[in-house]
């Protein structure tokens, strides 16, 4: 009798853990939703294919995951923030930025205001996708937790994409904003 009492306070103690579980889980997935940076994407008269609809969703997705993690790793100054949505030029480009960052002392805070893709190319073979990114961006500049600088003025990108098995990399990101 005494085991069947037993077997019963730990299915009440696992049925309790499973619940505090998911609603932890449930609350940390709100909340990475929440803080991602709203993304448009525009891919109008896309040529020489166009982008099917899950295709545009997952991109999205990724592509405001990307920035989320970007922002967090130039605000730390931690490379290793940088996740898994950065490769090739761009995650090599980024990680000497947030080093040299980290040798100064200074750091950055992007405050992502939104951005608006619009997609110019996307391959036949579905290979590669090549994007504008017209982004509203608040740049904070810190020396330390001293603030020098705020710029609040809309950037420009050119963004290369490439598929993966399971989601879209961010392999180049450059800024074009005030170039001729």
């Amino acid at each position: 009798m005494k085991s069947m009492a037993n077997v019963m306070a730990l299915k009440k103690i696992s049925l309790r853990f499973v619940k505090v579980a998911g609603f932890v889980i449930a609350t940390g997935v709100l909340a990475i939703a929440q803080s991602s940076p709203e993304v448009q994407l525009d891919a109008d008269g896309l040529a020489p294919r166009p982008i099917e609809e899950l295709t545009g969703t997952m991109l999205v997705r990724y592509y405001a995951l990307a920035w989320h993690d970007l922002s967090e790793a130039l605000d730390s100054s931690r490379a290793d923030g940088l996740g898994e949505e950065f490769v090739g030029f761009a995650k090599d480009r980024l990680t000497k930025r947030i080093g040299e960052q980290r040798q100064t002392g200074v750091h950055v805070r992007v405050v992502d205001h939104g951005h608006h893709l619009k997609a110019v190319f996307y391959s036949s073979d579905g290979a590669a996708m090549q994007l504008v990114d017209q982004a509203q961006l608040e740049i904070q500049t810190y020396d330390g937790n001293k603030l020098l600088d705020t710029q609040n003025v809309p950037h420009e990108y050119m963004v290369l994409m490439t598929p993966g098995a399971d989601r879209w990399y961010v392999r180049d990101l450059e800024e074009v904003s005030g170039k001729p």
